[in-house]
């Protein structure tokens, strides 16, 4: 089945800013979009492992628990440097599959989408606590929104290929 990524860099982007806002977000919605699509450009690199089932299905689990998990009091705040890490090789590992699947440059989806996801981070944090100031919501329920923005632009993204 030939890929129908078109459109490698906007992709890789939005992929990147949902990253940012849920780590595992970016991996899954990547992995679904490839296993749909399969493509000879990945089917001997080493991201290959990222059009298989399985792998979509295991990194869509993984992404619904970070969903719980974040409204937890426990969780950390998404600014730290371990959790900034994370979110950086989440949307570098999602930016190389999405270009290299389209015939790109793995290199630079990776740094395309790890660049975006950074700054998302950053964005959202920020975005997420003064809403929660202004709003007087509590935090959990701004998540919740934050997750349902994230699955609706993931379903987006998904749609475009």
């Amino acid at each position: 089945m030939k890929s129908r990524i078109e459109k490698p860099f906007w992709q890789t982007i939005g992929i990147g800013v949902l990253a940012g806002m849920r780590s595992a977000s970016a991996p899954a919605i990547t992995s679904y979009i490839l296993s749909h699509h399969k493509t000879k450009a990945l089917a001997k690199s080493g991201l290959s492992f990222m059009q298989t089932n399985v792998i979509a299905n295991g990194l869509k689990y993984m992404a619904i628990a970070e969903f719980i998990g974040d409204k937890l009091p426990t969780a950390p705040d998404r600014v730290k440097p371990v959790s900034i890490v994370a979110r950086c090789v989440s949307g570098a590992l999602a930016g190389a599959g999405i270009f290299k699947a389209s015939g790109g440059n793995a290199r630079l989806g990776a740094l395309i989408g790890a660049s975006a996801a950074v700054a998302s981070t950053y964005g959202s944090f920020f975005l997420r606590k003064a809403t929660v100031k202004a709003s007087g919501v509590i935090d959990p329920i701004i998540g919740a929104l934050e997750d349902a923005l994230v699955v609706g632009a993931g379903v987006g993204i998904a749609q475009l290929a």
